[in-house]
C-alpha cells in the first residue's frame, strides 16, 4: 500500500518535520532542516549553477545579433528558414557518421538518384545494413518480440519508419502506418493523441514535427515520464542531425527515407535506451559526480579553466556516466540533457579510446540549430577517464588538441593524477558509509544545481532484474510526487520487500528505501540523519564552486 499526503504541512514527529518553517533560512546551514530555501541545500553551488538552458549558438558566433540569436527554434518557425545547402548537411553529417561507423555518406547523392528514380542497393548500403545491430534478426510476428516490455518506434508525418527499438522497421512498417493513421484521424477532428491505455500497456505519442515518436510500455512509469524518455530520443536525433537540417530534408522530400541517413547511429539510440532502463540520472534530470575530495577536484577545474582557447565553450571531463568537473564560457551554461547526450555518445562507441576524435555534434537544448564542434579522448588508455572540449569552430582542431596537452602537465605539475587513479578504483560509495542500519539506498538532487547523488546500489538488490525493480519503484514515486494534476510533497510505500519514502520541495528530491520492518517515524529519522551527512559531504559528493574561462 502507499500512503501519501497532498500538500499538507508535513508530519510531525517528536524529532523533526520533513517541511520546511514558514521563515526560510538563507544561508546554510549545519543542520539542513527544517527551513532550506532554493540554493541553501545541500549540494547547491556556492557561486551558481553549471546548468541552465541559456543564449544560443549563435551569441557565441555573432555577438552583434545576440537579440535575435537568443530566441528559440520554437520562436523562430514562423521566420524564414536559415540557409542550409544539402552540401553542408551530407558534409556535417558525414563526418560524425564516419567517426562512429568508419564509413561516410552522400545524402545530396542519394536524394538525387532518389528523385531520378534511380536509387539501388549499393555496396555502401549493404555494409550500412551490416552496421545494424542483431535486432534486426528478431521476428516481429513471435511471442518473444511482443514480450519485450518497451518498444520504442519513431516515424516521420509521412509514415516511413525511421526506428524500432526491436525488430527490422521493414517488417513494421505497416505497424508504424497504422500509428500515423491514429494521429491524422484525431488531427482531422483538431484534436490531439497523447496516450492510449489497455490491458496493462500504455501507448505514449509524442509529436514533434516531421517527426512522430510512439512508446507501448508495460512498466511503472507514468504517461509523462515514458513521453519524457521519447523526448530523450528525439534530442539525440536532433543531436545528429540539427533542427534545421531535419526540417530542411523534409521541407525538399515529405517522404524521405531518414534511416538513410541515420544508418550506422542506430547503436547510438539504442545505447541511449538502455541507459535510460538503469541509469537514475535521467529520471532525476539531472547529473551524478565522481566522488572526489574538493582539493582534487578544485586542481582539476583549475587546470581545466588554464588550457583554454579563444573557440572554447565547455570543457568537460567525465568518468562513465559521472562527471569530474565542467568548465563553461562566461554566460553560457549547459543542461543536463544535453550533456546526458554526450555520455551516451561517448559510452556508446569504443572507437574514442583508440584517439583523439573530432567530430560534430549538435546540443539541442542549448541550441537545436546548430553544429558545435567537440574533442574527445581519453587521458590514458588504463584510466576511464574521458576529456571533452566543445568548440565553435571547425577548423580549431589542433588547438584545442594543444589544450589537452597541457591539462595533462598541469594536472602532473599539481600532482593529482594519483589521487584521480585512486578515486577511479572506487567510483561509487557504499550506503554504510552514511551509517543508518536500516537505510538501504537513496536518490538525492540538489535542485539549484542539477546534482544528483546516490550510492551504489547493493544487496539485496544483487540480480540485474531486481536493480530494475527498484528502479521501477524510483520511478513510481516520481511519477506520484510530478504528478501533473496531482503533485505529492510527501509518499510514504510500504511493499513487502521493502519500505520507500519520497520528499519533494522546491529545493531538493529525496528518496530513499529502507528494511520493511521500519516503520514511518524510522524512516522520518533516517531522512534527517541523511541529510545531515549529505550537508557534511557535500563537498565531496557535488561540485560547489564550478568555474568559468
Amino acid at each position: 500500500m502507499a500512503a501519501d499526503v497532498h500538500k499538507k504541512k508535513g508530519w510531525e514527529v517528536p524529532n523533526g518535520s520533513l517541511t520546511p518553517g514558514d521563515g526560510q533560512h538563507t544561508e546554510r546551514s549545519e543542520s539542513p532542516t527544517p527551513g532550506l530555501a532554493q540554493g541553501t541545500e545541500p549540494g547547491a553551488g556556492q557561486e551558481g549553477a553549471m546548468f541552465v538552458h541559456t543564449r544560443s549558438y549563435e551569441d557565441l558566433t555573432s555577438p552583434e545579433d545576440g537579440a535575435a540569436a537568443a530566441r528559440s527554434p520554437e520562436e523562430r518557425r514562423g521566420e524564414p528558414a536559415e540557409p542550409t545547402t544539402m552540401e553542408q548537411i551530407s558534409k556535417d553529417f558525414s563526418e560524425l557518421s564516419t567517426q562512429l561507423t568508419g564509413m561516410a555518406l552522400d545524402l545530396e547523392e542519394e536524394m538525387r538518384q532518389s528523385k531520378e528514380g534511380k536509387l539501388e542497393p549499393s555496396p555502401q548500403t549493404t555494409r550500412r545494413d551490416s552496421v545494424l545491430s542483431g535486432k534486426e534478426e528478431e521476428d516481429v510476428t513471435m511471442d518473444a518480440w511482443r514480450m519485450h516490455r518497451k518498444h520504442v518506434f519513431v516515424l516521420s508525418e509521412a509514415g516511413k519508419p525511421v526506428y524500432s527499438r526491436y525488430g527490422s522497421e521493414e517488417a513494421l512498417s505497416s505497424t508504424m502506418g497504422v500509428m500515423m493513421a491514429l494521429v491524422s484521424f484525431l488531427e482531422a477532428e483538431k484534436n490531439a493523441i497523447r496516450s492510449i491505455h489497455a490491458d496493462g500497456y500504455k501507448v505514449v505519442f509524442v509529436r514533434r514535427s516531421p517527426l512522430v515518436l510512439v512508446a507501448v510500455a508495460r512498466t511503472r512509469q507514468s504517461e509523462q515520464e515514458i513521453a519524457h524518455e521519447l523526448l530523450y530520443i528525439y534530442y539525440q536525433i536532433l543531436s545528429l542531425l540539427t533542427w534545421t537540417q531535419l526540417n530542411h530534408i523534409f521541407q525538399q522530400k515529405q517522404n524521405y527515407d531518414l534511416r538513410r541517413l541515420l544508418a550506422g547511429s542506430e547503436r547510438i539510440t539504442d545505447n541511449l535506451l538502455d541507459l535510460m532502463a538503469h541509469d537514475p540520472s535521467f529520471l532525476m534530470g539531472a547529473v551524478r559526480c565522481l566522488p572526489l575530495a574538493a582539493s582534487v577536484r578544485d586542481a582539476v577545474s583549475s587546470s581545466l579553466q588554464q588550457a583554454k582557447a579563444k573557440s572554447l565553450v565547455f570543457s568537460i571531463l567525465l568518468s562513465g556516466n559521472q562527471l569530474v568537473s565542467l568548465v563553461r564560457k562566461k554566460d553560457q551554461f549547459l543542461h543536463p540533457i544535453d550533456l546526458h547526450l554526450l555520455f551516451n555518445l561517448i559510452s556508446s562507441s569504443s572507437s574514442f579510446r583508440e584517439g583523439e576524435a573530432w567530430t560534430p555534434i549538435c546540443l539541442p537544448k542549448f541550441n537545436s540549430s546548430g553544429f558545435f564542434h567537440a574533442h574527445i579522448s581519453y587521458l590514458e588508455q588504463e584510466m576511464d577517464l574521458c576529456l571533452l572540449l566543445v568548440s565553435t569552430d571547425r577548423e580549431d582542431f589542433f588547438t584545442v588538441s594543444d589544450c589537452k596537452r597541457r591539462f595533462q602537465e598541469r594536472l602532473r605539475r599539481r600532482g593529482v593524477h594519483h589521487a584521480l587513479q585512486e578515486a577511479l578504483r572506487t567510483p561509487f560509495y557504499s550506503v554504510a558509509q552514511v551509517g543508518i542500519p536500516d537505510l538501504r539506498h537513496f536518490i538525492y538532487k540538489s535542485k539549484s544545481s542539477g546534482l544528483f547523488t546516490s550510492p551504489e546500489i547493493e544487496a539485496p538488490y544483487v540480480r540485474e532484474e531486481e536493480k530494475e525493480r527498484l528502479l521501477g519503484l524510483y520511478q513510481y514515486l516520481h511519477s506520484r510526487a510530478h504528478n501533473s494534476s496531482r503533485p505529492l510533497k510527501n509518499i510514504y510505500f510500504t511493499g513487502p520487500r521493502e519500505n520507500l519514502l519520497a520528499w519533494v520541495t522546491s529545493a531538493f528530491e529525496l528518496y530513499i528505501c529502507c528494511s520493511p520492518l521500519g516503520t514511518k517515524a524510522g524512516a522520518i529519522s533516517a531522512v534527517n540523519k541523511l541529510m545531515k551527512w549529505i550537508r557534511k559531504e557535500e563537498d565531496r559528493l557535488f561540485i560547489l564552486t564550478p568555474q568559468t574561462y
